[in-house]
């Protein structure tokens, strides 16, 4: 082989090399913008997340400034133990612990106590026994990890948060009063138990009256009129009250109105027919 060829060998390996170191500088570009987009997906969706946790909150009474901002600090590991299953290491922009020079750490950079580089004394590996830069101190344990296991981990963990908003979404959108019920039913039921406690009300009246029980006398003429539209009140009352969501209470629930007024108006009175019946066969 001449010097010619073997100059062209080389040339052409020196080429392919090339092309290979682009290709992976490619694909580490690519992944990285990949990597960037899933960071800004779930951002995007942590903060739709945290809108809809305050409204919840506002809905509740509960405004989010009451619930703890942040998770309870992570047990600190002595310097120099191994990594700590769980620990989450110190994030780009945040503040370096321990006895440390406060600096922040920028971007892409290996914080303070992590590992990372290689031995160069205190300035190049802060943190590590025998250096000096944490005598007596403790520094959390880095976490290590592939960034889009995590990012897949974190994207798992927003979709259970997800479902457990709608759980909740769909618990706050019923009624407080019989919650499983159907408006009519539910309309049916309070004005029925509206109806009878009206008429327990009239069999007091009845029974305490000096008045005779015969004809429309006082106690007749309130049963017949007063105590039915009384009863009609409390059901309106105790469905505008409960009988509402607690998501979406602009919504006006469902009264009907006519249908208690008819309860209420036919249960009362024939129970007090049914009273005096009663009286006039035990007198």
């Amino acid at each position: 082989m001449t010097g010619f060829d073997e100059y062209a060998a080389l040339l052409r390996e020196l080429s392919t090399r090339q092309r290979g170191g682009e290709r992976a500088v490619a694909a580490e570009a690519e992944r990285r913008r990949a990597l960037q987009t899933t960071v800004d997906q779930l951002g995007r969706r942590l903060a739709a997340q945290g809108q809809r946790l305050d409204q919840l909150g506002q809905a509740i009474d509960l405004p989010m400034r009451s619930v703890p901002a942040e998770a309870p600090n992570a047990p600190a590991v002595p310097v120099g133990a191994p990594p700590a299953a769980g620990s989450v290491a110190p994030t780009a922009g945040s503040v370096a612990p321990g006895g440390g020079t406060g600096a922040p750490v920028p971007a892409g950079a290996q914080a303070p106590g992590t590992g990372g580089g290689v031995t160069g004394g205190a300035a190049a590996a802060p943190g590590r026994p025998g250096v000096g830069a944490y005598p007596e101190g403790t520094v959390p344990g880095p976490r290590v990890g592939d960034p889009a296991a995590e990012l897949a981990a974190a994207g798992q963990l927003a979709d259970e948060a997800d479902r457990h908003g709608q759980q909740a979404e769909a618990l706050a959108q019923r009624p407080v009063l019989l919650p499983t019920w159907s408006a009519p039913a539910r309309a049916v039921a309070v004005y029925t138990v509206c109806a009878l406690a009206g008429s327990l009300l009239m069999l007091v009246a009845l029974i305490g009256s000096p008045l005779p029980a015969t004809g429309l006398d006082l106690v007749a003429a309130v049963s017949c009129a007063g105590v039915p539209l009384l009863s009609f009140l409390a059901g309106q009352l105790v469905l505008g009250r409960w009988g509402r969501p607690v998501i979406g209470a602009d919504t006006p629930p469902g009264r009907y109105v006519p249908l208690g007024f008819v309860i209420c108006a036919l249960v009362a009175p024939s129970l007090f027919c049914v009273y005096l019946v009663l009286f006039r066969l035990l007198s």
